[in-house]
């Protein structure tokens, strides 16, 4: 799952059946560095299937391959990528502000409940 930006919607005068109350949008996939305020080189668009309504602008998440096309089994849809939410707000740490993972910031339930297996 990836996150991306709403730039635009595709208009067709022909749909496929299945595709019958959702919207194709166009959506810019992004990287660490957009999400930390450090546009880096342009991406290509994907079109994205969309029935949660998102705008101009909106920050989405979207799944792609086959898993886009897996909140709709048993019934296929031709999709090769799908609006899976509509962030909010998304808050992103830079790796040398992340802590390490220790013993001591696993919590003792987690520790007690882990075994070697040899």
């Amino acid at each position: 799952m990836r996150i991306a930006k709403v730039i635009g919607t595709v208009t067709l005068n022909r749909q496929h059946p299945t595709l019958q109350g959702g919207r194709l949008k166009i959506a810019v996939p992004l990287s660490w560095g957009d999400l930390l305020g450090q546009p880096g080189q342009p991406v290509e668009e994907v079109v994205v299937y969309d029935e949660l309504g998102a705008g101009l602008g909106s920050r989405i998440a979207i799944s792609e391959g086959r898993e886009a096309a897996m909140p709709f089994y048993p019934d296929g849809k031709p999709l090769d990528a799908y609006n899976a939410a509509v962030l909010d707000h998304v808050s992103v740490l830079p790796p040398e502000k992340l802590l390490p993972l220790s013993q001591e910031t696993v919590p003792r339930v987690a520790r007690s409940q882990t075994r070697n297996i040899s």
